[in-house]
């Protein structure tokens, strides 16, 4: 299995849907519904389309790290592109759904340029994560619940936090570590219009604006943020919509 998987899509009505990507180890509904990000591109006039990726949620989860990287990811969203007939989308990707999110607007070979006009990134520097604490230090943590200090293992709160998501299938989520860690995306100017947006105090993004300088893209800072609460702050999406065209009623 190594072409795009079958996906679970939700739709929410609005002109002009906005794709939202989630990161590792969580859902699109945990990610974008439950924090107000569909609520909020909906007061703008703005729907969202909102998949989980594979391996997560309620989308098909294979355990082969073959299965998982940045352009296979990006292969499963082009595909949902294709099935709700969307030519071209806004996208926001946060944490490992930037990675994917970025692979879609160009940065692998084989997806077609254009299907994506302007995408905003959050939660990421220019390290990928889980080569850099090493594979089977972030399998333990995921797969066995193996706690190490903070200051030996940052991951170690997040995938603590992240792991207890409904429905996580452990051994799809290990075989994601591995494959990700393997095709590490090289970052580079996407020719799009690209926001990044990083917490202040998240270790996974501290060289966040070292990755602005790479894609080319504008990068606000989130005051006293860390990894995951940067994503349901009110100033992440003061940012994001206004640089999508959409009026921030948050």
């Amino acid at each position: 299995m190594t072409g795009p998987v079958r996906l679970h899509v939700t739709r929410h009505r609005g002109a002009d849907p906005v794709l939202l990507v989630h990161g590792f180890a969580t859902t699109g509904a945990l990610t974008w519904e439950k924090t107000g990000w569909v609520d909020a591109l909906a007061a703008g006039g703005r729907g969202a389309l909102v998949p989980d990726l594979r391996g997560h949620g309620r989308s098909e989860t294979p355990h082969d790290p073959a299965d998982y990287s940045p352009a296979l990811l990006a292969a499963d969203l082009l595909a949902v592109l294709d099935a709700e007939g969307l030519g071209s989308v806004d996208a926001i990707g946060y944490s490992m759904g930037s990675w994917a999110a970025l692979a879609l607007a160009g940065l692998v070979p084989g997806i077609p340029a254009g299907r994506v006009r302007r995408l905003v990134v959050g939660g990421i520097g220019t390290v990928e994560q889980f080569g850099h604490w090493g594979v089977s230090a972030v399998q333990a943590a995921v797969r066995d619940g193996v706690e190490m200090p903070e200051s030996e293992f940052a991951l170690g709160p997040l995938l603590a936090s992240l792991r207890r998501a409904p429905g996580v299938d452990t051994e799809a989520l290990a075989a994601c570590v591995a494959g990700m860690a393997t095709h590490p995306l090289p970052l580079g100017a996407t020719g799009i219009p690209t926001l990044l947006v990083a917490g202040e105090v998240d270790p996974v993004a501290e060289d966040a604006e070292e990755a602005g300088t790479l894609l080319g893209a504008r990068v606000v800072r989130v005051p006293r943020r860390d990894h995951i609460t940067t994503l349901s702050s009110r100033a992440f999406k003061q940012a994001a919509l206004p640089f999508l065209g959409i009026p921030a009623s948050v």
